[in-house]
């Protein structure tokens, strides 16, 4: 994760703009990172863009983009991004950094955070930085990515992939999900929930959702879940039973949970389950209720049953969750910048390598949290 910073300055941001860059997700962290604001409206995050070599760089559409900042830039960022691009050359069909590339890199700052999305995991990838680390690409791209680097724990499977000091995403509109989770990992739920609804996306999808639905819309006519999770978000504090979900769409339990898992990509147990860590996250961070009342309001029931869930999704308890956000807090307040963690790097070719202790990102299997006492499962 980046250093500590000084709160004169926003978290500075790098993404690094290859030849053959996708424009769409070039300006996924423009738009989270730079819409993050704090509650007295200060910019969280500093985004600018950087190239190997400055001027004109040419996209996959009928546009180019001028880049005016070399790779020099990098060594200012606190988290480099790199977005997928079609023309990544060497890096795609050998595993290794054409010599530009792995000479820009070499500017990057020791404990430097790392973000790919899509295929831009092939940078990070042949610049040694997953080595022995859990990541994720485009699933199209998965097969091919597993075969170039086995020593990296692909997971074709999910959304994004959260490492610590580095993070990869699947394709295309994930590398919202993944800015996002970095904006609420970073500054708290809240000020993630704002830029979602700023930019008109959901505020939340967990990394270990599915990638790939076969049919992410329902046929025309056809009835979907969505009245029944509107239903549900607005009384996720009481037992919901799955029963009750199917009764709302007038469909039977089987049918409802095979048309739920079409249209989410994952079962309605995980999906109640992901929204009361979510709604226990916002009670925990902005409010003083003690852990046993955020548990009964966020639908947990008792505070062991939320501290179960909260640590298999975000690896703390809620205790040192609260804590974590109130001392970021006061920092804030003492005009000191929220403190990260320092990743002592290990160094292959002149590249920078850090490690962390890999966290699993897949969605945790519902338990009876989940409907509550009144499930029929």
């Amino acid at each position: 994760m980046p250093e500590t910073m000084d709160a004169a300055r926003p978290h500075r941001v790098a993404v690094l703009v290859l030849p053959g860059v996708i424009p769409f997700e070039l300006g996924i962290p423009f738009r989270i990172f730079g819409k993050a604001r704090s509650a007295e409206g200060r910019r969280l995050y500093e985004v600018f863009s950087c190239t190997p070599e400055p001027g004109e760089v040419p996209t996959d559409a009928d546009f180019p983009v001028v880049v005016e900042r070399g790779p020099e830039a990098l060594a200012e960022a606190d988290t480099i991004v790199v977005p997928t691009s079609y023309e990544l050359g060497q890096a795609y069909t050998e595993g290794t950094l054409p010599p530009a590339l792995a000479a820009a890199l070499v500017h990057a700052r020791p404990g430097v955070r790392w973000m790919s999305i899509c295929t831009g995991g092939y940078v990070l990838a042949a610049a040694g930085l997953l080595d022995g680390r859990p990541a994720t690409t485009h699933w199209r791209s998965a097969a091919h990515f597993q075969a170039l680097f086995p020593s990296i724990a692909v997971d074709p499977d999910v959304l994004f992939v959260d490492d610590g000091d580095v993070l990869t995403s699947a394709g295309v509109a994930s590398g919202i999900d993944l800015c996002l989770h970095v904006v609420r990992r970073d500054f708290g739920a809240a000020v993630a929930n704002e830029v979602a609804r700023r930019s008109l996306v959901p505020p939340y999808r967990d990394g270990g959702q599915a990638q790939y639905i076969e049919r992410p819309l329902p046929e025309p006519q056809q009835a979907t879940t969505t009245a029944a999770r509107a239903w549900a978000l607005g009384r996720l504090e009481r037992p919901i039973s799955l029963r009750e979900l199917a009764d709302r769409e007038a469909m039977s339990v089987r049918t409802f949970t095979r048309r739920f898992r079409e249209e989410v990509g994952i079962s309605p147990g995980q999906w109640l389950v992901q929204q009361r860590v979510e709604r226990a996250r916002h009670l925990l961070e902005d409010t003083d209720l003690s852990v046993d009342q955020v548990a009964r309001d966020a639908g947990f029931g008792t505070a062991a049953s939320m501290r179960q869930h909260l640590q298999a999704a975000l690896g703390v308890s809620p205790t040192a969750y609260r804590r974590t956000f109130r001392a970021r807090d006061r920092l804030r307040q003492e005009a000191v910048a929220p403190r990260w963690e320092v990743v002592t790097p290990r160094r292959r070719d002149a590249v920078p390598q850090n490690v962390s202790t890999p966290r699993a990102t897949r969605p945790a299997r519902a338990s009876s949290a989940a409907f509550g006492k009144s499930s029929t499962g």
